[in-house]
């Protein structure tokens, strides 16, 4: 498939990677938002709806001519789709990861990540009643560094990952995220909401790392007028 000139030309080095992400609408409109930010593609695990379902394409509003889909990925598989240098970060407001932090340090509810669902199940890693403090402790849950949504993350080649709004992040996206030097990226939201919906939390994230982008972008341009 080819794509439009102009969309070639505003591309950014950020990509989405969406993960077990099931609801037609909210896919739709998260792939709306990555082509109206510019992202160089998205790339599907294998559990997501399937990115040409007549609901998501209706909801897609033409997104899926703007920006290059690749659809139900291994996790093995989704190395080979990012450019070298990228970091994986994850939008994990309510995931394991976060519920086993909230566990260990009893503060979580100090950054408005802490979320009332009860522990879900891993792809790799089924047994639900596993305790997620302990699991930690055992170095099977990657540690990964927190920081908030517009600290700078668009230094290198970036892809976010984001996460169904039923079961969140999966362990796999968390040790990609590890391997490559990223994070967690936290939009903080206050105390008594649950969590925000995927299609909110992936615009958000997207264009946050567009407009990084575009400052960097200006402080360099700006800078090289000096010489």
């Amino acid at each position: 498939m080819t794509y439009p000139e102009t969309q070639l030309l505003h591309t950014l080095p950020i990509l989405l990677i969406c993960d077990n992400l099931r609801d037609p609408g909210n896919l739709g409109t998260i792939l709306r938002s990555a082509a109206g930010a510019g992202c160089s593609k998205v790339l599907l695990t294998k559990g997501c709806v399937d990115a040409w379902e007549p609901k998501v394409l209706r909801a897609g509003m033409g997104a899926h001519f703007q920006v290059p889909i690749i659809n139900n990925l291994d996790w093995e598989a989704v190395p080979n789709y990012l450019p070298n240098d990228t970091r994986v970060y994850v939008a994990d407001n309510c995931g394991l990861y976060t519920q086993a932090q909230a566990q260990m340090s009893n503060k979580a509810s100090d950054y408005g990540w802490v979320c009332d669902r009860r522990p879900l199940k891993f792809h790799k890693y089924e047994e639900e009643e596993e305790n997620l403090e302990s699991a930690a402790n055992k170095g099977w849950l990657p540690e990964l560094e927190v920081q908030t949504y517009d600290s700078d993350w668009t230094e290198a080649p970036a892809a976010v990952v984001i996460g169904g709004e039923t079961s969140g992040v999966s362990l796999e996206s968390l040790q990609l995220a590890e391997s490559t030097g990223g994070g967690r990226l936290l939009i903080p939201i206050v105390p008594g909401v649950d969590s925000l919906n995927s299609a909110m939390a992936a615009s958000i994230l997207l264009f946050e790392g567009r407009r990084q982008l575009r400052v960097r972008a200006e402080h360099l341009s700006r800078d090289g007028s000096y010489h």
